[in-house]
């Protein structure tokens, strides 16, 4: 690696966060955009910029949004693009993707997209990796123009390493890429009346098996982990992390986020009734039928069979729901067992007005900070 690192793990590299109020970790938020029926994707673009201006007032660390394709229900397709969008209309927050799958796209591409992230929002950009498509295997192919999903998968350490090296423009000599810089970037501090940008986007590896886990602890990276879809992979994951991790010039010590489920509601009742239009969205998407996020009625009046409720109930098993303190402390708790340093929130309901209020009402579970002032940024 060359001269921009994401240093040891401080605060204003943004991987080892700031705990608010009474929380034990930081928490931070995952948006997927997602779309409900009856709503479209620009009422749903609207609600990620109001979930990060909440995010920002409310005292969350982050706030990271996750790419997919080909989902009617989902709107993040382009988490640069949306990211660029967030960040103007926030100050504070770091923003990220959680994650960018990089063998759908090209690494130079990536460290461009990020790059330009950087420069638009400097000190708040986390650019987080995976390694699986983020859809099915034709939507993969026409991303990829390939066939090989495994092949994608197979070259992810060696596609990291060279966005990394596009990010640190430190290509060797003989490399046939050394004279091919990603801009904006480090070589622009170093052409002739150049001023060196003080940071470049933190790298995360994301992942919801042992791969990535392995992955990062070896290359001294941080590490979040998919629990809001891959809870019975969460412990083994997390042990092969910390097993793994060897001291880097990023951090000197494991440090391990998890993504987690959670939606809190003035009355348990209403918590359930909400989290069910998810579980409904999720079945759909597993039996080959995504579609738009059903309404809290569609759910409620959905003939399930006795197949269905078995998965419903599997699935809500990791999701995090009820009343404020239920929530509180169910999160407390998986912190306490799995030893994670950040939680990092996502709210699945039908409506943008149910996801926000989960958020402020988490926050004021915690003690956080209220909202007293109105930010004003771009429009």
């Amino acid at each position: 690696m060359g001269d921009q690192r994401q240093g040891s793990g401080s605060a204003g590299n943004g991987i080892h966060g700031t705990v608010r109020g009474t929380a034990s970790v930081p928490l931070s938020v995952l948006d997927l955009a997602t779309v409900g029926s009856g709503l479209t994707a620009t009422d749903a673009l609207r609600a990620s910029v109001e979930i990060a201006r909440t995010a920002e007032t409310r005292g969350y660390h982050r706030m990271w949004v996750a790419e997919h394709h080909s989902m009617p229900g989902v709107a993040s397709s382009s988490p640069a693009v949306i990211l660029a969008h967030l960040a103007a209309h926030t100050r504070t927050l770091r923003l990220g993707s959680g994650g960018v799958m990089l063998p759908n796209h090209a690494p130079l591409v990536i460290a461009e997209q990020f790059g330009t992230l950087e420069a638009l929002a400097p000190g708040r950009i986390d650019l987080g990796l995976g390694r699986a498509p983020g859809t099915d295997g034709a939507t993969a192919a026409a991303l990829r123009r390939s066939d090989s999903l495994n092949e994608g998968a197979d070259e992810f350490p060696r596609q990291l390493a060279e966005l990394t090296r596009f990010l640190d423009d430190d290509f060797p000599d003989a490399h046939p890429y050394s004279r091919i810089h990603a801009i904006p970037g480090p070589v622009q501090g170093t052409s002739p009346g150049g001023v060196q940008s003080p940071a470049r986007p933190s790298i995360w590896l994301l992942g919801s098996s042992g791969f990535s886990a392995r992955l990062a602890g070896a290359l001294g990276l941080p590490f979040s982990f998919a629990h809001h879809f891959s809870a019975a992979n969460t412990m083994p994951a997390l042990a092969l992390y910390r097993e793994s991790f060897r001291p880097s010039e990023i951090l000197d010590r494991p440090y391990a986020s998890i993504g987690v489920s959670a939606l809190a509601a003035d009355e348990p009742e209403e918590a359930r009734r909400q989290v069910m239009t998810g579980a409904l969205g999720m079945l759909r998407l597993r039996t080959g039928h995504p579609g738009l996020v059903p309404t809290p009625e569609e759910a409620a009046a959905y003939p399930f069979s006795p197949v269905e409720r078995e998965f419903i109930d599997s699935w809500l098993a990791n999701v995090i729901h009820g009343d404020p303190e239920t929530v509180r402390g169910r999160l407390d708790a998986l912190v306490a067992r799995t030893g994670a340093d950040e939680l990092v929130i996502t709210a699945n309901a039908h409506t943008p007005a149910a996801r926000l209020h989960s958020y402020d009402l988490i926050a004021d579970a915690y003690d956080f900070p209220k909202a007293v002032e109105d930010i004003t940024v771009a429009g």
